[in-house]
């Protein structure tokens, strides 16, 4: 068996939900949240503030870690057991660019029903809901500002 950590965040820019489409050789293909592997040194914000950044182009800064999910995967020969540890991020504007070296076709902001129909992983559905819920508990307690960018 594998392990494997990787991070990520629900990005948010005026109410909307960042979420990914990956297009991998028509084999991998449905609409993700930003995450990646943690590298050498990082800490898992870092990873998770880089990972958004490279996969979307976007800016965002941590505004509270959200949780983790797990899943397991088969690659030849073995088996890889990920946690996913998530943050509620924010935006400071709606541009995004995908990376298409990453098999990214498209990204954008859409509101929390879209997305959350648009997802493809239940893992993903669920870990964005209770950041949304948290972004709206922020937001009623004026709480969640542009001046954490």
């Amino acid at each position: 068996m594998i392990e494997a950590t990787s991070c990520g965040g629900v990005v948010i820019f005026r109410g909307k939900i960042l979420v990914l489409y990956k297009n991998y050789k028509n084999k991998y293909e449905g609409w993700v949240l930003p995450k990646g592997t943690v590298e050498n040194d990082e800490s898992r914000e870092e990873t998770a503030l880089r990972e958004v950044r490279e996969e979307t182009g976007v800016r965002a800064s941590i505004v509270k870690y959200i949780g983790k999910s797990q899943y397991s995967f088969h690659v030849p020969q073995d088996t890889v057991e990920k946690d996913v540890h998530w943050y509620l991020m924010m935006a400071d504007s709606y541009y995004s660019k995908p990376q298409r070296e990453e098999y990214f076709l498209d990204s954008g902001y859409y509101k929390f029903y879209e997305a959350y129909h648009l997802l493809k992983f239940q893992n993903e559905k669920q870990i964005m809901e209770k950041a949304y819920h948290e972004y709206l508990d922020l937001k009623k307690k004026s709480l969640w500002t542009g001046r954490n960018i």
